[in-house]
């Protein structure tokens, strides 16, 4: 197979007529656009692939590196019955054994012009699938460029012409390979971008508690991060059994969403559980004194809104609640006759104000079969909206599902709830048996 070196890109030429430089700056333009256009790497190379098509080929195929092998993402043509038959989704080989024209630019060289397309060779399975691509498309001339950022080969593009159009001038080749690599630096922004999403949040799942030792309370859970960004936040849930057989949950958020509001949230979580557990009878009232005094004492955590409840469950006799308010948002208690209450009393100032502020401890019966919800401000607000709506909207659908078997009135809260997330969301739901 013949090839032809190309040498390094460089500035469109002076002789360039005017409407052609113009419209190849446009091209630039646009496919920047496309690629800053979302995170989404594989559809904004999709949209770069038809974007020089038919204006610089009459075929551009995307590839990318993929573990040890080469995933062909999208294959564009003026004919789309041409690319149907090409794209076949599954992983090609790897580059290291092959001699292939695009092999060698996955390993490192510039970009490629292909004049003359040789034979297929099954000993080379990437040589042959390349082979049948040609074929299949009716290239008559092909210019590879790299996709490649830090010194890493990420994949590759290829541009096609068919019979009758002539091979890739200079000029051309200086282009592509600029697009080239700015496909290569959207494909490793997005790369990064899923990484630390994906990071964040499995840091965010780890310092969620463990909830052993309830298993007479039937609880039901859930942590969500916010769609549109990677922050892990300080959203937190907790609920833990006390020495005298009662049981605490709590829900809360560290002001930030970063990784030091997670990070604080940790801590916050293990000071309170030492402070309850050892608060010798204390109501929730003195817990969170408690935990204000020594948070504002020992850490660097500036505000926090909790809800701190204590659940009795006597052998005999309705359960009984007891629980304070820190500047959060009220509990819900969902009953099954469709009746709701926001549990508004307790409530206080948020920690980190003043330690000796005065705080109270507030009590309801649970009546058989109610559902009580501690959640964070994520399920509720929505931007430009009052409050208000949202407490109205929520006591709404936890109305519509107080009999549903708890897992369902969980999950279909959320959904019904968080249709538009830009933040956060945690609750904590408990059933009464």
């Amino acid at each position: 197979m013949k090839r032809e070196p190309t040498p390094p890109a460089a500035a469109p030429s002076e002789e360039l007529p005017p409407e052609v430089a113009a419209a190849r700056l446009r091209l630039l333009a646009d496919a920047s656009r496309a690629l800053a256009s979302g995170l989404d790497a594989q559809e904004s190379l999709r949209r770069l692939a038809r974007l020089v098509v038919p204006q610089m080929a009459d075929a551009c195929v995307v590839d990318v590196v993929e573990g040890e092998g080469v995933r062909r993402l999208t294959v564009t043509d003026r004919d789309t019955e041409r690319a149907l038959r090409v794209l076949s989704g599954g992983l090609l080989p790897g580059p290291d054994d092959s001699s292939c024209a695009l092999a060698k630019v996955l390993r490192g060289a510039g970009p490629v012009v292909i004049t003359d397309f040789g034979e297929s060779d099954p000993a080379d399975p990437l040589r042959a699938a390349q082979w049948s691509l040609y074929r299949t498309l009716g290239a008559h001339s092909a210019l590879i460029v790299p996709m490649r950022v830090r010194r890493q080969g990420l994949g590759a593009l290829t541009f096609i012409r068919r019979t009758g159009v002539p091979a890739f001038d200079e000029q051309e080749q200086a282009l592509a390979a600029d697009l080239g690599h700015r496909a290569a630096l959207a494909l490793d922004n997005a790369r990064l971008y899923a990484l630390q999403e994906h990071t964040a949040e499995q840091l965010q799942l780890s310092l969620l508690p463990d909830l052993t030792g309830l298993d007479h309370l039937q609880l039901a859970t859930r942590y969500l991060a916010a769609r549109e960004r990677a922050e892990v936040g300080g959203d937190w849930y907790d609920a833990f059994p006390l020495p005298d057989g009662s049981a605490i949950l709590a829900i809360g958020d560290v002001v930030g969403h970063d990784l030091a509001a997670a990070v604080r949230m940790g801590q916050l979580r293990n000071m309170l559980r030492a402070l309850a557990y050892d608060s010798g009878g204390d109501d929730p009232a003195g817990i969170m004194c408690r935990l204000d005094k020594v948070m504002q004492g020992l850490t660097s955590i500036e505000l926090v809104t909790a809800v701190i409840a204590r659940i009795e469950t006597p052998d005999a006799g309705p359960w009984r609640l007891t629980w304070t308010n820190a500047g959060h948002l009220p509990p819900l208690l969902a009953q099954p006759d469709g009746r709701t209450l926001l549990l508004e009393e307790g409530h206080a100032p948020i920690l980190g104000v003043d330690p000796a502020l005065a705080r109270e401890t507030a009590t309801v019966t649970l009546p058989p079969g109610a559902t009580l919800l501690l959640y964070t401000d994520g399920l509720i607000e929505r931007p430009g909206e009052d409050i208000g709506r949202g407490l109205t909207r929520l006591r709404q659908h936890a109305a519509a599902l107080a009999r549903e078997p708890l897992t369902v009135f969980r999950d279909e809260l959320l959904t019904r709830m968080s249709d538009v997330q830009n933040d956060d969301v945690a609750v904590l739901a408990l059933r009464v048996p």
